[in-house]
């Protein structure tokens, strides 16, 4: 079994697609938030290639076509921003200032507590693009001297925990105009997190797809800034 799996060129593409297929499964059969997709995905998919022995290379040279669908996925996503093109042109101003404001939140936080954890240069730089989409990421934290398979990871994390609890941070903060939602779910949790935003709602997903353009390019920006306070 383990020799078919070696040799198998779509063998990583299979599992993946299993794994998540049994994650949306057990999402929609108990509703709960901790049942993410893509984080069940990624533990099904560890634990099998540890319980089978089978190094991450040789699941890697199959999983790789499926990196890349990213890039035309990534573009799809300005379809609903189209569709509220309007909406956008009568709140630009808002739209625009909220998320520069989650942009320079995102960046402060990372930079407050790499102080208070007395983190070196090359962590630091690692977490600074941690809410912007992967692809942006890497560029970024390879530049800046970063560990950049950790902030992939960083960047996993953060936007499955922005898809699992947008929600409730929402009601929690009783956040109710569609706009504002957006733009908060796609600043801060990137591509990831606008699945969750467009589950909410039209014009949430609109926005939230908007901000991860906007915010990558503000972070790129930021960035290269903060690097420099540490």
């Amino acid at each position: 079994m383990k020799e078919f799996f070696e040799v198998s060129v779509y063998f990583g593409v299979f599992i993946s697609l299993v794994s998540y297929g049994a994650g949306t499964w057990l999402k929609k059969r108990f509703g709960l938030a901790v049942f993410n997709p893509l984080l069940l995905a990624v533990i099904l998919t560890i634990l099998f290639l540890r319980l089978l022995h089978i190094d991450y290379a040789v699941y890697h040279e199959g999983a790789k076509y499926i990196s890349f669908l990213l890039t035309p996925a990534t573009i799809c996503l300005g379809v609903p921003l189209y569709e509220q093109l309007e909406l956008l042109k009568k709140n630009y101003k808002a739209v625009f200032g909220g998320i520069f404001a989650g942009v320079l939140a995102s960046l402060c936080s990372i930079l407050v507590l790499s102080l208070l954890f007395r983190l070196d240069h090359a962590s630091y730089v690692t977490l600074l693009p941690k809410s912007i989409t992967t692809a942006i990421g890497m560029g970024v934290s390879e530049e800046l001297g970063g560990f950049v398979p950790v902030t992939v990871a960083v960047i996993i994390v953060t936007g499955v925990i922005g898809n699992m609890f947008a929600e409730t941070i929402c009601r929690i903060f009783k956040i109710h105009e569609p706009i504002a939602k957006g733009i908060a779910v796609g600043t801060s949790s990137h591509a990831i997190g606008t699945a969750k935003a467009m589950e909410m709602g039209d014009v949430e997903g609109a926005m939230s797809s908007l901000s991860i353009v906007v915010s990558g390019i503000l972070t790129v920006i930021g960035a290269n800034i903060f690097a420099g306070f540490m």
